[in-house]
């Protein structure tokens, strides 16, 4: 059985939709299934991150999807914690050849979601894994919103929602939604094309 583990974290719960949404297409693939673990702020002490549970989790999956919200033009500083804890493991090379994707959701269109996924990217590559994108068409080919790819993200899956003041639960454009399924489904068929 294929493992793929989503180490996110989430700050209005957007992410966190589309890391389940994910595992939604995971769990679509035949003998594959998804690992949910949420960065959460109270793992962080005194600046470093750690928690020996995510760390079994990750050595023993096939795949590592990163995601994170877009604060600031980046991923949030709690993904970071975790990323730069990520250090310890280069050294022995844990993660080389594991396959890597990522996500990231925002409030505006743009809002500079990229440079969060070319981190994400990045830090795969420092950790020797490959990167899989996708690997879907953009949906103004089709003229729909509620399609896959609505945003035209090529390198991992954006997700956006305008900021909501008035505190409602969170909830995801369809067309993302429907990104992250495939996306699951899409990274779930690579880990069991590479058994």
């Amino acid at each position: 059985m294929g493992s793929i583990t989503i180490v996110y974290f989430s700050g209005t719960g957007h992410t966190h939709l589309m890391a389940k949404a994910i595992a939604v297409g995971v769990h679509r693939y035949a003998d594959t299934r998804a690992n949910l673990l949420r960065i959460e702020g109270t793992q962080i002490k005194e600046g470093r991150w750690f928690d020996e549970r995510f760390m079994e989790s990750l050595q023993s999956a096939k795949a590592i999807i990163f995601g994170s919200p877009t604060y600031m033009g980046g991923a949030a500083a709690q993904f970071k914690a975790f990323a730069d804890y990520s250090s310890e493991l280069w050294f022995q090379q844990s993660w080389k050849d594991k396959l890597a994707g990522g996500f990231t959701h925002g409030a505006a269109l743009s809002g500079d979601k990229l440079n969060t996924l070319i981190y994400f990217s990045i830090l795969a590559a420092q950790h020797g894994m490959v990167w899989v994108n996708p690997g879907e068409i953009d949906c103004s080919v089709r003229g729909q919103t509620d399609e896959t790819n609505r945003l035209g993200s090529y390198l991992g899956v954006m997700g956006q929602t305008y900021l909501d003041f008035e505190r409602k639960e969170p909830e995801l454009h369809p067309g993302d939604r429907l990104s992250c399924e495939y996306f699951g489904q899409h990274i779930a068929n690579w880990v069991n094309r590479i058994k």
